[in-house]
């Protein structure tokens, strides 16, 4: 199965990725660390707010919820097109 890389907020309801890169640093990017986004995790998108913002993902079997902005920090690896 093909791999692309896209950022976390472009990921749809459902969809699941392995977290590559964190591109956060300072504060951000220590909490974002803290809550376990860490490269090699899987996460899965569990769904959104009405306006998009917060989403909620599956992280290790727990519920995160990370506001757009967060999201844009994170890179992540999902299935090529037409895998969900």
């Amino acid at each position: 199965i093909p791999m692309k890389r896209i950022m976390m907020r472009q990921m749809k309801d459902r969809q699941t990725g392995v977290i590559r890169t964190i591109r956060a640093d300072g504060e951000m990017g220590q909490r974002l660390r803290e809550m376990g986004l860490v490269p090699g995790t899987e996460i899965k998108i569990r769904g959104r707010a009405p306006l998009y913002d917060p989403v909620a993902l599956q992280v290790m079997g727990f519920t995160l919820t990370l506001r757009n902005n967060e999201a844009d920090h994170i890179e992540v690896d999902v299935a090529g097109e037409g895998e969900r």
